[in-house]
């Protein structure tokens, strides 16, 4: 007898991994917006600001990097489908204590784009910290998370 994992999509009746058969989803419009943040001192982030860092221009880096990972998060997402994208905007936001990273991702898909997003805050965040290591090595990644999705047969979700 096999038990059913309700609400695990990318598990099958018998527990096993497996990727979602989305052919019988019509495509609509989708959208996910996700953030995180990255924390340094000031003075790297005074570095990072006025644009003086060894490796060159650290935000214009980090925004690239992220747009790159959106692209590609299928293939270092296991059970990710390949998906289009329309659009991918990435901020970065200085607040004082560090960096914080949005990114804002859309497709007309059968699919949403919540990995593409978290993946996108993610992969900037470790690019501002790849580029400013030399000068601060207690930076901290944090809080990544989704703050919104549209589209599909699940419909809106905005985070609390």
């Amino acid at each position: 007898m096999t038990t059913r994992h309700s609400g695990l999509t990318h598990l099958n009746d018998a527990g096993e991994a497996h990727m979602v058969d989305i052919s019988s989803k019509a495509p609509t419009r989708r959208k996910a917006v996700a953030k995180g943040h990255i924390s340094m001192t000031k003075e790297t982030l005074e570095l990072v600001l006025s644009g003086r860092a060894a490796k060159g221009d650290v935000l214009a880096t980090a925004r690239i990097a992220a747009i790159m990972a959106a692209k590609k998060t299928s293939d270092i997402i296991p059970l990710c489908h390949p998906l289009s994208l329309s659009s991918v905007e990435v901020d970065l936001i200085p607040d004082g204590r560090g960096i914080e990273i949005r990114a804002s991702v859309s497709t007309s898909g059968a699919t949403g784009v919540e990995m593409e997003a978290l993946t996108a805050v993610s992969v900037a965040a470790l690019t501002l910290y790849d580029m400013c290591k030399a000068a601060d090595r207690g930076m901290c990644i944090s809080d990544i998370h989704l703050l919104h999705k549209s589209g599909g047969q699940s419909g809106e979700y905005n985070a609390a």
